[in-house]
């Protein structure tokens, strides 16, 4: 429960973006960063960063793209306890979309690419690090993986300078048992690096999971406020922060963010633990199919949504 090295990072406003397509407020976002701030929270991932062009400004809120001078405006006057970090996905964001480390306001750049694509990833985090900024490579959907592509993959950044290395239950499907496994190969074909984990809440697993990512020796966590994240949402902030026996660590502020913040948001868009996700968890699919069928008028009809996905030669 207690490791120096242990540092927790917040990914509400990036994660939780992928349910209204970034679509907050200054003020919340003001607000969330200011709490984690109070709380000793190490980062906060702000949003992704992206090329303009790739995405319609119209329809996607100013976080999916993260341009410093809207992330300096919205923090303007706060003091920058907490690290700023943002997500990139390889193929939407160009090398030139990045400032030198010293010139902006972000810390630290997370990569997200699949296992296919690790060598695409790898290219893209030795050409942040070379800009001066802290770096992360998170795997996406490893349980659906074979070991041998994982085992490759872990071999080709063990021999590059990629620092950290993130296990990402992207679609909620994973056990302790999974977890153990794959945090004891990450560390061990890793040596000298970092391994973080972020979980999704498909199966109400995601801080048991990232509890057992701890005891196996995982040092950078993330979660989210009040569990906010792309359908069943991720391991939540304030139970994690509870759970971490370390002074530093202040679960009020986030408490109070949520009574002010977030409680009326979860009235307007939903996540956290719903059926149809707990569907897709078990099922190792992407929730996107979940997603789907919650914005529709059958929403609640479980059992078809099951059939849907086992049997659609019968269904359709």
């Amino acid at each position: 429960m207690y490791r120096p090295e242990i540092k927790v990072l917040d990914c509400t406003i990036r994660d939780g973006g992928l349910i209204n397509k970034w679509q907050f407020s200054d003020e919340l976002v003001r607000a969330t960063y200011k709490a984690v701030c109070e709380a000793g929270v190490d980062y906060m991932e702000i949003g992704y960063k992206a090329s303009a062009d790739m995405f319609d400004p119209k329809e996607f809120g100013k976080w999916r793209f993260c341009k410093e001078e809207d992330v300096r405006e919205v923090l303007d006057g706060l003091e920058l306890k907490s690290k700023l970090s943002c997500m990139v996905d390889i193929g939407r964001v160009r090398e030139e979309d990045f400032l030198p480390a010293d010139q902006s306001i972000f810390d630290m750049i997370r990569v997200a690419c699949y296992v296919k694509d690790v060598d695409k990833g790898i290219a893209l985090a030795n050409h942040v690090i070379d800009k001066g900024y802290e770096v992360t490579l998170n795997l996406m959907a490893v349980s659906t993986n074979l070991e041998k592509d994982i085992d490759e993959a872990l071999a080709q950044i063990s021999a590059s300078k990629v620092p950290c290395v993130y296990l990402v239950d992207s679609f909620g499907n994973m056990y302790c048992e999974d977890i153990t496994f794959l945090a004891k190969k990450y560390l061990q074909a890793l040596p000298g690096k970092t391994v973080g984990i972020h979980c999704h809440n498909n199966r109400q697993l995601a801080f048991a999971n990232t509890i057992q990512g701890i005891i196996e020796g995982a040092n950078l966590l993330d979660a989210s406020v009040y569990g906010i994240g792309r359908g069943a949402g991720n391991c939540t902030l304030e139970l994690l922060l509870g759970f971490l026996k370390n002074p530093k660590y202040n679960i009020r502020p986030v408490l109070k963010l949520i009574e002010d913040h977030f409680v009326s948001l979860r009235n307007q868009i939903e996540w956290g633990y719903i059926i149809p996700m707990m569907i897709t968890g078990t099922l190792n699919e992407h929730p996107r199919a979940a997603m789907e069928w919650r914005a529709g008028p059958q929403k609640d009809n479980y059992a078809e949504f099951y059939d849907k996905l086992t049997m659609p030669e019968i269904v359709e």
